[in-house]
């Protein structure tokens, strides 16, 4: 695997987490392409948005955090790390969990209005 420009340690655990989950380099297409949103000149002249594919999966992931392309290489397969290890241990991924947080404290909220509203 690549180093990139991030801690040894983050490497090392990127590497790690790969073995665990079985995940090879080969198995991964990468593109890099250029990015969309704020950033004017600059965004519009470099492709720093890394986009993965997991092909035996399906999985695919963009990431266009950071402006350096060797960062955004690591994020994007931190994440597919992640997504494929909730696909193979059917786990919740932190965004899902945040996602249905946000939902049952609005459902919480209605169900409040609505009684203050019979009671009046």
């Amino acid at each position: 695997m690549v180093e990139f420009a991030v801690t040894p340690e983050k490497n090392r655990q990127l590497i790690q987490r790969f073995e665990e989950l079985n995940i090879k380099e080969e198995d991964i297409e990468e593109k890099f392409i250029r990015g969309s949103g704020h950033g004017g000149q600059k965004i519009n002249k470099t492709s720093s948005t890394v986009y993965l594919k997991h092909i035996p999966t399906g999985i695919e992931v963009k990431c266009s955090k950071e402006r350096s392309q060797s960062v955004n290489r690591f994020l994007a397969r931190r994440l597919l790390a992640e997504k494929i290890e909730c696909l193979l241990y059917k786990k919740e991924s932190s965004k899902e969990k945040a996602i249905s947080k946000i939902r049952k404290q609005k459902q919480k909220r209605k169900k409040r209005g609505k009684l203050q509203v019979e009671n009046l």
